[in-house]
């Protein structure tokens, strides 16, 4: 069971959601409509006809619920039930040309008050609100772990998957520009063009097959290599794919014969930064706030005896 004090936190938080988007309010963004009532023009709104057991799986709700308010918006000629052409025993359900002009109503008021809040939001912050929604869907509505993983050396075309998803993880989670794909490509690009398989190497970590995370080891020097590009996909993070990848690259360069791995990141990656901590990299250099890939931030270079 997890610690009261996490559990607490949860319920606060889903306290100030129902708050912040007016999910407690007696009609839905101003409408005669119960969230409920909305979800149910919503869905039905997505197809011409619903199988009604369909709906009640989209919905995950009781049986007698969804009668229920299929009852209330049928009385408000809103909705439409009648037997499927198909089978005889199952109810299909439509919105009626008034429940198509109700639900476009409740689109365009949801799209407009959603609107308003990401307005009162910084570009970045917006970035990373909708990251941070994203990984709170994936935790909770994640699929079963991967049953296998593992570290191997990038395939045809994986070189790039390392460049496409560093440019849409960093805009994603922290609104970084092309600014910051570009270098990620130019860092890609030299590494595939001629580099010496003894002293470089790269790596990606396959869950279930499917890439899910990847990182570099480069030349800095005669006696130094360089860790680039670590990057663990949202959805298989907690895996420990990260610590895996830069043990790969330590192991790597050791075996190369370098004395040394350094590494260069930016403050915003605390998560990362986690990882190099507890692979023994120490900071050796923090620059001032400077302007980069569209965001304020703080470059910084950690770097570990071998």
């Amino acid at each position: 069971m997890p610690d009261e004090a996490l559990i607490a936190q949860v319920r606060s938080f889903n306290r100030f959601y129902t708050r912040a988007i007016g999910v407690l309010e007696s009609g839905l963004l101003h409408t005669p409509h119960t969230l409920a009532e909305a979800r149910v023009l919503y869905e039905l709104g997505q197809a011409e006809t619903v199988e009604v057991a369909e709906l009640r799986g989209r919905m995950a709700i009781d049986a007698g619920q969804l009668s229920r308010l299929l009852a209330r918006l049928e009385a408000q000629d809103l909705v439409a039930r009648q037997r499927s052409s198909r089978d005889s025993r199952r109810q299909v359900a439509r919105l009626t040309a008034a429940g198509r002009d109700a639900q476009r109503e409740l689109d365009r008021r949801s799209g407009e008050a959603t609107g308003a809040q990401l307005a009162a939001l910084a570009p970045a912050e917006q970035h990373r609100l909708v990251g941070a929604l994203g990984e709170v869907r994936r935790l909770l509505d994640a699929p079963a772990r991967p049953r296998a993983v593992g570290l191997r050396a990038p395939r045809a075309g994986e070189l790039g998957w390392i460049v496409e998803r560093h440019g849409a993880r960093y805009a994603e989670e922290f609104g970084w520009d092309a600014s910051f794909e570009a270098l990620v490509a130019r860092i890609v690009a030299d590494f595939a063009a001629g580099h010496d398989p003894a002293r470089e190497a790269a790596w990606i970590a396959a869950a279930d097959g499917r890439p899910a995370g990847c990182v570099l080891c480069v030349a800095g020097d005669e006696r130094t290599a360089r860790l680039r590009l670590l990057l663990v996909e949202p959805w298989a993070r907690g895996l420990g794919l990260g610590a895996r990848l830069v043990d790969a690259c330590l192991a790597f360069a050791r075996g190369a014969g370098y004395a040394g791995m350094t590494l260069w990141t930016n403050d915003p990656l605390v998560a990362a930064r986690r990882i190099y901590e507890r692979a023994g990299f120490t900071l050796h250099h923090e620059g001032e706030p400077q302007d980069a890939f569209g965001q304020r931030m703080r470059e910084q270079t950690w770097s570990r005896p071998l």
